[in-house]
Protein backbone atom coordinates (compact mmCIF):
# COMPACT_ATOMS: atom_id res chain seq x y z
CA UNK A 1 0.00 0.00 0.00
CA UNK A 2 1.09 3.89 -0.34
CA UNK A 3 1.82 4.17 3.21
CA UNK A 4 4.48 5.81 5.38
CA UNK A 5 4.18 2.04 7.29
CA UNK A 6 5.91 -0.97 6.89
CA UNK A 7 3.03 -3.54 7.16
CA UNK A 8 4.35 -5.38 9.91
CA UNK A 9 3.54 -8.79 8.47
CA UNK A 10 6.81 -8.10 6.18
CA UNK A 11 9.10 -9.06 8.76
CA UNK A 12 7.83 -12.53 9.37
CA UNK A 13 9.03 -13.58 6.12
CA UNK A 14 12.33 -12.68 7.04
CA UNK A 15 12.03 -14.43 10.43
CA UNK A 16 9.97 -17.79 8.96
CA UNK A 17 12.56 -17.99 6.47
CA UNK A 18 15.28 -20.74 7.28
CA UNK A 19 18.92 -20.26 6.92
CA UNK A 20 20.60 -21.04 4.22
CA UNK A 21 22.45 -24.38 4.14
CA UNK A 22 25.46 -22.57 2.65
CA UNK A 23 28.18 -20.87 4.50
CA UNK A 24 27.64 -17.63 5.96
CA UNK A 25 28.04 -14.62 4.18
CA UNK A 26 31.32 -12.86 3.77
CA UNK A 27 30.08 -10.24 4.13
CA UNK A 28 26.67 -10.00 6.31
CA UNK A 29 26.49 -6.34 6.85
CA UNK A 30 27.09 -6.02 3.07
CA UNK A 31 23.99 -8.57 2.46
CA UNK A 32 22.19 -6.11 5.59
CA UNK A 33 22.98 -3.06 3.69
CA UNK A 34 21.97 -5.03 0.47
CA UNK A 35 18.25 -5.76 1.10
CA UNK A 36 17.57 -2.56 3.09
CA UNK A 37 18.63 -0.10 -0.46
CA UNK A 38 16.20 -2.78 -2.01
CA UNK A 39 13.27 -2.67 0.07
CA UNK A 40 13.80 0.98 0.50
CA UNK A 41 12.95 1.49 -2.84
CA UNK A 42 9.12 0.10 -2.14
CA UNK A 43 8.75 2.18 0.85
CA UNK A 44 9.93 5.21 -0.71
CA UNK A 45 8.08 5.49 -3.53
CA UNK A 46 4.75 3.66 -2.00
CA UNK A 47 4.56 7.12 0.75
CA UNK A 48 6.21 10.02 -1.32
CA UNK A 49 3.54 9.54 -4.19
CA UNK A 50 0.36 10.38 -1.75
CA UNK A 51 2.14 14.14 -1.71
CA UNK A 52 2.56 14.01 -5.80
CA UNK A 53 -0.36 13.54 -6.34
CA UNK A 54 -1.86 17.06 -6.65
CA UNK A 55 0.61 18.31 -8.62
CA UNK A 56 0.20 15.29 -11.22
CA UNK A 57 -3.34 16.36 -11.85
CA UNK A 58 -2.30 19.55 -12.52
CA UNK A 59 0.36 18.67 -14.90
CA UNK A 60 -2.39 16.34 -17.16
CA UNK A 61 -5.52 18.70 -16.62
CA UNK A 62 -7.59 17.03 -18.77
CA UNK A 63 -6.67 13.22 -18.09
CA UNK A 64 -9.05 10.65 -19.10
CA UNK A 65 -7.40 7.89 -16.54
CA UNK A 66 -8.66 8.51 -12.78
CA UNK A 67 -6.20 9.74 -10.75
CA UNK A 68 -6.36 6.74 -8.47
CA UNK A 69 -5.40 4.60 -10.80
CA UNK A 70 -1.55 6.40 -9.83
CA UNK A 71 -2.01 4.85 -6.52
CA UNK A 72 -3.61 1.08 -7.75
CA UNK A 73 -1.77 0.56 -11.03
CA UNK A 74 1.18 0.29 -8.16
CA UNK A 75 -0.59 -1.52 -5.74
CA UNK A 76 -2.21 -4.12 -8.32
CA UNK A 77 0.60 -6.06 -9.32
CA UNK A 78 2.04 -5.85 -6.06
CA UNK A 79 -0.79 -7.20 -4.26
CA UNK A 80 -1.53 -10.24 -6.84
CA UNK A 81 2.18 -11.15 -7.38
CA UNK A 82 3.68 -10.60 -3.61
CA UNK A 83 3.51 -14.51 -3.01
CA UNK A 84 4.65 -15.65 -6.84
CA UNK A 85 7.64 -13.40 -6.59
CA UNK A 86 8.52 -15.19 -3.16
CA UNK A 87 8.10 -18.67 -5.02
CA UNK A 88 10.24 -17.44 -7.97
CA UNK A 89 13.32 -16.64 -5.99
CA UNK A 90 13.49 -19.84 -4.12
CA UNK A 91 12.91 -21.36 -7.90
CA UNK A 92 15.20 -19.22 -9.67
CA UNK A 93 18.06 -17.74 -7.24
CA UNK A 94 17.33 -15.43 -4.65
CA UNK A 95 20.29 -12.90 -6.14
CA UNK A 96 19.41 -13.31 -9.70
CA UNK A 97 15.20 -12.32 -8.96
CA UNK A 98 16.38 -9.01 -6.65
CA UNK A 99 18.94 -7.98 -9.23
CA UNK A 100 15.88 -8.07 -12.04
CA UNK A 101 13.25 -6.58 -9.52
CA UNK A 102 15.64 -3.70 -9.06
CA UNK A 103 16.43 -3.79 -12.45
CA UNK A 104 12.80 -3.14 -13.92
CA UNK A 105 11.76 -0.78 -10.81
CA UNK A 106 14.58 1.01 -11.87
CA UNK A 107 13.31 1.35 -15.74
CA UNK A 108 10.01 2.09 -14.45
CA UNK A 109 10.84 4.96 -12.14
CA UNK A 110 12.36 6.56 -15.53
CA UNK A 111 9.94 5.65 -17.44
CA UNK A 112 7.85 7.69 -14.67
CA UNK A 113 9.78 10.34 -14.74
CA UNK A 114 9.68 10.79 -18.48
CA UNK A 115 5.93 10.55 -18.64
CA UNK A 116 4.27 11.97 -21.29
CA UNK A 117 0.82 11.39 -20.19
CA UNK A 118 -0.64 9.73 -17.56
CA UNK A 119 -1.52 6.56 -19.46
CA UNK A 120 2.34 6.26 -19.31
CA UNK A 121 2.59 7.04 -16.01
CA UNK A 122 0.49 4.75 -15.29
CA UNK A 123 2.32 2.14 -17.03
CA UNK A 124 5.49 2.94 -15.48
CA UNK A 125 3.64 2.99 -12.23
CA UNK A 126 2.10 -0.81 -13.12
CA UNK A 127 5.80 -1.69 -14.16
CA UNK A 128 6.99 -0.53 -10.51
CA UNK A 129 4.72 -2.28 -8.81
CA UNK A 130 5.93 -5.71 -10.76
CA UNK A 131 9.47 -4.85 -9.67
CA UNK A 132 8.41 -4.18 -6.07
CA UNK A 133 6.78 -8.08 -5.83
CA UNK A 134 9.96 -9.65 -6.87
CA UNK A 135 12.43 -7.42 -4.86
CA UNK A 136 10.39 -7.14 -1.52
CA UNK A 137 10.00 -10.95 -0.90
CA UNK A 138 13.73 -11.75 -2.60
CA UNK A 139 15.36 -9.36 0.09
CA UNK A 140 13.30 -10.44 2.81
CA UNK A 141 14.54 -13.90 2.06
CA UNK A 142 17.90 -13.15 1.75
CA UNK A 143 17.94 -11.70 5.03
CA UNK A 144 15.89 -14.56 6.63
CA UNK A 145 18.56 -17.00 5.34
CA UNK A 146 21.90 -14.95 5.89
CA UNK A 147 21.59 -14.87 9.67
CA UNK A 148 20.53 -17.01 11.95
CA UNK A 149 19.91 -16.96 16.27
CA UNK A 150 20.39 -13.24 17.78
CA UNK A 151 22.04 -11.78 14.80
CA UNK A 152 18.68 -12.64 12.58
CA UNK A 153 16.52 -10.78 14.99
CA UNK A 154 18.89 -7.61 15.28
CA UNK A 155 19.29 -7.91 10.86
CA UNK A 156 15.42 -8.14 11.44
CA UNK A 157 15.29 -5.24 13.47
CA UNK A 158 17.29 -3.17 11.44
CA UNK A 159 15.88 -3.74 8.10
CA UNK A 160 12.16 -2.63 9.96
CA UNK A 161 13.66 0.35 11.63
CA UNK A 162 15.50 1.45 8.15
CA UNK A 163 11.89 0.65 6.23
CA UNK A 164 10.14 3.10 8.63
CA UNK A 165 12.48 5.47 8.23
CA UNK A 166 12.70 5.33 4.57
CA UNK A 167 8.68 5.30 4.45
CA UNK A 168 8.56 8.79 6.93
CA UNK A 169 11.64 10.50 5.53
CA UNK A 170 9.69 10.24 1.64
CA UNK A 171 6.86 12.25 1.92
CA UNK A 172 9.55 15.11 3.24
CA UNK A 173 11.89 14.45 0.65
CA UNK A 174 9.21 14.25 -2.47
CA UNK A 175 7.61 17.15 -1.22
CA UNK A 176 10.45 19.10 -1.25
CA UNK A 177 11.28 18.08 -4.92
CA UNK A 178 7.95 18.96 -5.70
CA UNK A 179 7.80 22.36 -4.43
CA UNK A 180 11.11 23.35 -5.87
CA UNK A 181 12.08 21.28 -9.33
CA UNK A 182 8.85 19.25 -9.52
CA UNK A 183 7.06 16.04 -9.58
CA UNK A 184 8.88 14.22 -11.59
CA UNK A 185 11.84 14.56 -9.42
CA UNK A 186 10.63 11.93 -6.81
CA UNK A 187 11.07 9.18 -9.03
CA UNK A 188 14.70 10.21 -9.42
CA UNK A 189 15.15 9.41 -6.21
CA UNK A 190 15.31 6.02 -7.00
CA UNK A 191 17.99 6.07 -9.71
CA UNK A 192 20.68 6.27 -6.87
CA UNK A 193 19.39 3.56 -4.42
CA UNK A 194 18.76 1.33 -6.97
CA UNK A 195 21.97 1.73 -8.83
CA UNK A 196 23.59 0.90 -5.42
CA UNK A 197 21.38 -2.31 -4.35
CA UNK A 198 22.32 -3.69 -8.12
CA UNK A 199 25.88 -3.29 -7.48
CA UNK A 200 25.99 -4.74 -3.76
CA UNK A 201 23.60 -7.30 -5.02
CA UNK A 202 26.14 -8.82 -7.86
CA UNK A 203 28.84 -8.53 -5.42
CA UNK A 204 27.40 -9.90 -1.81
CA UNK A 205 24.51 -11.96 -2.65
CA UNK A 206 24.40 -15.37 -3.13
CA UNK A 207 22.23 -16.63 -5.65
CA UNK A 208 20.56 -19.73 -3.33
CA UNK A 209 18.25 -21.27 -6.40
CA UNK A 210 16.37 -24.09 -5.82
CA UNK A 211 15.78 -26.03 -8.71
CA UNK A 212 14.57 -28.68 -6.94
CA UNK A 213 10.56 -26.67 -6.02
CA UNK A 214 8.07 -27.35 -8.37
CA UNK A 215 6.71 -25.06 -11.34
CA UNK A 216 5.39 -22.15 -10.63
CA UNK A 217 1.90 -21.33 -10.08
CA UNK A 218 1.46 -18.94 -13.24
CA UNK A 219 -2.23 -19.70 -14.04
CA UNK A 220 -3.29 -19.09 -10.13
CA UNK A 221 -0.60 -15.70 -10.18
CA UNK A 222 -2.73 -14.70 -13.78
CA UNK A 223 -6.69 -15.29 -12.50
CA UNK A 224 -5.78 -13.33 -9.44
CA UNK A 225 -4.21 -10.17 -11.04
CA UNK A 226 -6.92 -10.04 -13.50
CA UNK A 227 -9.70 -10.31 -10.74
CA UNK A 228 -8.34 -7.83 -8.81
CA UNK A 229 -7.43 -5.30 -11.77
CA UNK A 230 -11.05 -6.02 -12.77
CA UNK A 231 -12.86 -5.42 -9.57
CA UNK A 232 -10.26 -2.29 -9.03
CA UNK A 233 -11.58 -1.10 -12.36
CA UNK A 234 -15.31 -1.58 -11.32
CA UNK A 235 -14.90 -0.13 -7.98
CA UNK A 236 -13.11 2.82 -9.72
CA UNK A 237 -15.57 3.60 -12.11
CA UNK A 238 -18.49 3.20 -9.45
CA UNK A 239 -16.81 5.67 -7.34
CA UNK A 240 -15.93 8.00 -10.20
CA UNK A 241 -19.26 8.03 -11.39
CA UNK A 242 -21.23 8.31 -8.33
CA UNK A 243 -23.31 5.34 -8.32
CA UNK A 244 -22.97 1.85 -10.28
CA UNK A 245 -23.28 2.04 -13.60
CA UNK A 246 -23.55 -1.32 -16.34
CA UNK A 247 -20.19 -0.68 -17.16
CA UNK A 248 -18.96 -0.93 -13.58
CA UNK A 249 -21.34 -3.62 -12.98
CA UNK A 250 -19.23 -5.62 -15.88
CA UNK A 251 -15.97 -4.64 -13.83
CA UNK A 252 -17.23 -6.07 -10.93
CA UNK A 253 -18.69 -9.22 -12.16
CA UNK A 254 -15.70 -10.08 -14.13
CA UNK A 255 -13.59 -9.57 -11.21
CA UNK A 256 -15.34 -11.78 -8.81
CA UNK A 257 -15.68 -14.52 -11.50
CA UNK A 258 -12.29 -14.72 -12.08
CA UNK A 259 -11.26 -14.75 -8.36
CA UNK A 260 -13.94 -17.37 -7.70
CA UNK A 261 -11.57 -19.36 -10.67
CA UNK A 262 -8.49 -18.41 -8.92
CA UNK A 263 -10.24 -20.49 -5.63
CA UNK A 264 -11.28 -23.05 -7.64
CA UNK A 265 -7.60 -23.85 -9.28
CA UNK A 266 -5.80 -23.22 -6.15
CA UNK A 267 -7.86 -26.21 -4.64
CA UNK A 268 -7.08 -28.41 -7.47
CA UNK A 269 -3.35 -27.90 -7.21
CA UNK A 270 -3.66 -27.98 -3.32
CA UNK A 271 -0.15 -27.38 -1.86
CA UNK A 272 1.37 -26.83 -5.30
CA UNK A 273 -0.73 -23.49 -4.82
CA UNK A 274 0.70 -20.02 -4.48
CA UNK A 275 -2.44 -19.84 -2.27
CA UNK A 276 -3.01 -23.55 -0.46
CA UNK A 277 -6.80 -23.46 0.82
CA UNK A 278 -5.45 -25.31 3.97
CA UNK A 279 -4.74 -21.96 5.38
CA UNK A 280 -7.95 -21.34 5.96
CA UNK A 281 -8.74 -24.46 7.88
CA UNK A 282 -7.65 -22.56 10.97
CA UNK A 283 -10.40 -20.26 11.96
CA UNK A 284 -8.30 -17.88 13.52
CA UNK A 285 -6.09 -17.16 10.42
CA UNK A 286 -9.48 -16.04 8.47
CA UNK A 287 -10.22 -13.98 11.07
CA UNK A 288 -6.67 -11.91 11.28
CA UNK A 289 -6.78 -11.25 7.67
CA UNK A 290 -10.19 -10.12 7.43
CA UNK A 291 -9.00 -7.60 10.31
CA UNK A 292 -5.91 -6.66 8.48
CA UNK A 293 -8.05 -6.52 5.13
CA UNK A 294 -9.96 -3.92 6.78
CA UNK A 295 -7.66 -2.02 9.09
CA UNK A 296 -4.97 -1.51 6.04
CA UNK A 297 -7.78 -0.57 3.75
CA UNK A 298 -9.16 2.08 6.45
CA UNK A 299 -5.33 3.62 7.03
CA UNK A 300 -4.52 3.21 3.16
CA UNK A 301 -7.41 5.61 2.13
CA UNK A 302 -6.32 7.64 4.47
CA UNK A 303 -3.06 8.07 3.88
CA UNK A 304 -3.66 8.84 -0.01
CA UNK A 305 -6.87 11.27 0.80
CA UNK A 306 -5.65 13.47 3.69
CA UNK A 307 -2.19 14.95 2.10
CA UNK A 308 -4.26 15.37 -1.07
CA UNK A 309 -7.07 17.61 1.16
CA UNK A 310 -4.03 19.78 2.57
CA UNK A 311 -2.95 20.17 -0.34
CA UNK A 312 -5.76 20.67 -2.68
CA UNK A 313 -8.31 22.57 0.03
CA UNK A 314 -6.35 23.85 2.75
CA UNK A 315 -3.33 25.37 0.40
CA UNK A 316 -0.38 23.25 2.19
CA UNK A 317 2.70 23.11 0.06
CA UNK A 318 3.88 19.32 -0.67
CA UNK A 319 6.46 19.95 1.77
CA UNK A 320 4.02 20.78 4.46
CA UNK A 321 1.97 18.02 3.72
CA UNK A 322 4.79 15.93 4.04
CA UNK A 323 5.53 17.10 7.31
CA UNK A 324 1.99 16.41 8.36
CA UNK A 325 2.24 12.77 7.78
CA UNK A 326 5.14 12.25 9.88
CA UNK A 327 3.72 11.74 13.58
CA UNK A 328 1.97 8.82 12.23
CA UNK A 329 5.58 6.61 11.79
CA UNK A 330 7.51 8.22 14.73
CA UNK A 331 4.36 7.63 17.20
CA UNK A 332 4.75 3.90 15.82
CA UNK A 333 8.56 3.81 15.89
CA UNK A 334 8.57 4.66 19.80
CA UNK A 335 5.02 2.94 20.98
CA UNK A 336 5.34 0.27 19.50
CA UNK A 337 7.54 -2.21 21.14
CA UNK A 338 5.88 -0.76 24.81
CA UNK A 339 2.80 -2.32 23.05
CA UNK A 340 4.34 -5.77 21.50
CA UNK A 341 5.50 -6.52 25.57
CA UNK A 342 1.64 -5.98 26.55
CA UNK A 343 0.87 -7.72 24.00
CA UNK A 344 3.15 -10.45 24.68
CA UNK A 345 1.56 -10.65 28.27
CA UNK A 346 -1.97 -9.93 27.75
CA UNK A 347 -2.14 -11.91 24.45
CA UNK A 348 -2.99 -11.01 20.97
CA UNK A 349 -6.85 -10.89 21.46
CA UNK A 350 -6.91 -7.93 23.54
CA UNK A 351 -4.68 -5.38 21.81
CA UNK A 352 -6.05 -6.62 18.49
CA UNK A 353 -9.24 -5.57 19.73
CA UNK A 354 -8.29 -2.58 21.46
CA UNK A 355 -5.91 -0.94 18.57
CA UNK A 356 -8.42 -0.81 15.46
CA UNK A 357 -10.84 0.83 18.08
CA UNK A 358 -8.69 3.28 19.25
CA UNK A 359 -7.71 3.67 15.12
CA UNK A 360 -11.45 4.39 14.67
CA UNK A 361 -11.95 6.80 16.96
CA UNK A 362 -9.11 8.92 15.19
CA UNK A 363 -10.90 8.66 12.27
CA UNK A 364 -14.15 10.28 14.06
CA UNK A 365 -11.83 12.65 15.16
CA UNK A 366 -10.43 13.46 11.92
CA UNK A 367 -14.17 14.69 10.72
CA UNK A 368 -13.11 18.03 12.56
CA UNK A 369 -10.19 18.64 9.60
CA UNK A 370 -11.41 21.15 7.66
CA UNK A 371 -10.98 24.43 5.50
CA UNK A 372 -10.44 27.09 8.34
CA UNK A 373 -9.27 24.58 11.44
CA UNK A 374 -5.72 24.90 12.07
CA UNK A 375 -2.99 21.85 11.76
CA UNK A 376 -2.42 21.41 15.59
CA UNK A 377 -6.19 21.73 16.62
CA UNK A 378 -7.73 19.18 14.36
CA UNK A 379 -4.90 17.01 11.72
CA UNK A 380 -2.54 16.70 14.60
CA UNK A 381 -4.89 15.22 17.06
CA UNK A 382 -6.64 12.84 14.73
CA UNK A 383 -3.41 11.28 13.15
CA UNK A 384 -2.19 11.27 17.10
CA UNK A 385 -5.12 8.57 18.23
CA UNK A 386 -4.94 7.14 14.72
CA UNK A 387 -0.92 6.28 15.36
CA UNK A 388 -2.05 4.82 18.77
CA UNK A 389 -4.22 2.80 17.33
CA UNK A 390 -1.95 1.41 14.77
CA UNK A 391 0.88 0.98 17.34
CA UNK A 392 -1.52 -1.56 19.47
CA UNK A 393 -2.57 -3.71 16.57
CA UNK A 394 0.97 -4.51 14.49
CA UNK A 395 2.80 -5.71 16.78
CA UNK A 396 0.90 -8.26 18.10
CA UNK A 397 -0.23 -9.07 14.48
CA UNK A 398 2.35 -11.23 12.95
CA UNK A 399 2.76 -13.21 15.83
CA UNK A 400 -0.87 -13.69 15.94
CA UNK A 401 -0.91 -14.51 11.94
CA UNK A 402 2.26 -17.21 12.29
CA UNK A 403 0.54 -18.91 15.72
CA UNK A 404 -2.26 -19.43 13.95
CA UNK A 405 -1.07 -21.85 10.88
CA UNK A 406 1.14 -24.88 11.45
CA UNK A 407 4.71 -24.57 11.19
CA UNK A 408 4.51 -25.88 7.18
CA UNK A 409 2.74 -22.91 6.14
CA UNK A 410 3.80 -20.36 8.69
CA UNK A 411 6.33 -18.46 5.26
CA UNK A 412 3.35 -18.49 3.30
CA UNK A 413 0.54 -17.57 5.71
CA UNK A 414 2.67 -14.07 6.37
CA UNK A 415 3.20 -14.09 2.62
CA UNK A 416 -0.15 -13.93 2.22
CA UNK A 417 -1.17 -11.67 5.30
CA UNK A 418 1.47 -8.92 3.61
CA UNK A 419 -0.64 -9.39 0.32
CA UNK A 420 -4.02 -8.92 2.30
CA UNK A 421 -2.81 -5.51 4.18
CA UNK A 422 -2.00 -3.93 0.25
CA UNK A 423 -5.30 -5.57 -1.57
CA UNK A 424 -7.00 -3.09 1.32
CA UNK A 425 -5.29 -0.32 0.22
CA UNK A 426 -5.45 -0.93 -3.49
CA UNK A 427 -9.64 -1.04 -3.20
CA UNK A 428 -9.98 1.39 -0.18
CA UNK A 429 -7.75 3.81 -3.50
CA UNK A 430 -10.33 2.45 -5.85
CA UNK A 431 -13.40 3.41 -4.03
CA UNK A 432 -11.80 7.15 -3.03
CA UNK A 433 -11.48 7.63 -6.92
CA UNK A 434 -14.14 10.04 -6.67
CA UNK A 435 -12.56 12.17 -3.90
CA UNK A 436 -9.61 12.70 -5.70
CA UNK A 437 -11.40 14.55 -8.59
CA UNK A 438 -13.19 17.12 -5.80
CA UNK A 439 -12.34 20.23 -5.05
CA UNK A 440 -13.19 23.11 -2.34
CA UNK A 441 -16.50 22.44 -0.10
CA UNK A 442 -17.48 18.75 -2.25
CA UNK A 443 -13.55 17.43 -1.61
CA UNK A 444 -14.15 18.33 2.11
CA UNK A 445 -17.54 16.60 2.38
CA UNK A 446 -16.39 13.65 0.09
CA UNK A 447 -13.59 13.28 2.56
CA UNK A 448 -16.27 13.32 5.82
CA UNK A 449 -17.71 10.27 4.19
CA UNK A 450 -14.64 8.80 3.96
CA UNK A 451 -13.54 8.97 7.34
CA UNK A 452 -16.93 7.63 8.68
CA UNK A 453 -16.36 4.44 6.11
CA UNK A 454 -12.99 4.08 7.70
CA UNK A 455 -13.91 4.24 10.87
CA UNK A 456 -16.53 1.75 10.95
CA UNK A 457 -13.98 -0.50 8.81
CA UNK A 458 -11.50 0.18 11.41
CA UNK A 459 -14.35 -0.71 14.43
CA UNK A 460 -15.09 -4.28 11.75
CA UNK A 461 -11.66 -5.12 12.37
CA UNK A 462 -11.43 -4.85 15.89
CA UNK A 463 -14.91 -6.87 15.68
CA UNK A 464 -12.63 -9.80 13.91
CA UNK A 465 -10.46 -10.00 16.15
CA UNK A 466 -12.84 -10.19 19.61
CA UNK A 467 -14.77 -12.95 17.78
CA UNK A 468 -12.20 -14.84 15.36
CA UNK A 469 -9.75 -14.99 18.54
CA UNK A 470 -12.54 -15.94 21.21
CA UNK A 471 -11.91 -18.94 22.78
CA UNK A 472 -8.61 -19.26 20.77
CA UNK A 473 -6.07 -16.99 22.00
CA UNK A 474 -3.26 -16.65 20.50
CA UNK A 475 -0.21 -15.42 22.38
CA UNK A 476 1.90 -12.43 21.28
CA UNK A 477 5.02 -14.46 21.43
Amino acid sequence: MSTAIVPHCDRAIAAGRAPSEAAAPAHPAMVLTTTVLASSLAFVDGSLINVGLPAIARSFPDHAVSLSWIVSGYLLPLSALLLLGGAAGDRFGHRRLLLLGVGVFLAASLLCAAAPSLTVLLAGRILQGVGAAMLMPTSLAILGGAFTGEARGKAIGTWAAAGAAAGAIGPLIGGWLIDTVGWRTMFLVNVPIAAAALFMGARYVDNGADDAKGPLDWTGASLVTAGLAALTWGLTLASAEGGITGLAWSGIGAGAVLLAAFIWFEHRRGEAAMMPLALFEARSFVGLNLLTFLLYGALGGLLVLLPYLLIDLKGYSATAAGAALLPMPLVIALTAPTMGKLAGKFGARLPLTIGPAVVAVGFLLALRIGADDSYWSATLPAMLVVSLGMAGAVAPLTTAVLGAVDARHTGMASGFNSAVARTGGLLATALASAILMAHGPALQAHFHVAMVVGAVAAAGAGACAFIWLGGEEIPAR
